[in-house]
């Protein structure tokens, strides 16, 4: 599967649950970046977003490190983690579950 596909398949999981935030490190070449996915939109953490929201953000050669789920509304200071870590696969089973 694409990285294109799977920030989609992530966007619509948030959708489908808006009470949660995705939090996605990635490696893109040789930076790790953070990535907040919360009700279909996703946005930098560590650099500037771009303005066109057809931009993908996770590239062809990103490397999806982890993916933490947290609870809405997103505090900075106090994350409420409901899950911790989670691998690709691991998030894989919860987007088929809902059918995304």
């Amino acid at each position: 599967m694409s990285n294109k596909s799977a920030e989609k398949r992530l966007e619509a999981y948030t959708i489908k649950r808006p009470q949660e935030i995705l939090k996605v490190t990635i490696k893109n070449d040789s930076r790790v970046e953070e990535i907040l996915i919360f009700k279909g939109f996703s946005s930098y953490l560590s650099q500037a977003t771009p303005t066109d929201p057809e931009v993908h953000l996770i590239s062809e050669n990103a490397m999806i490190i982890t993916i933490d789920r947290l609870k809405s509304p997103y505090r900075p200071n106090e994350p409420e983690y409901i899950q911790k870590g989670l691998s690709w696969e691991a998030i894989e089973e919860l987007l088929e579950e809902i059918g995304v």
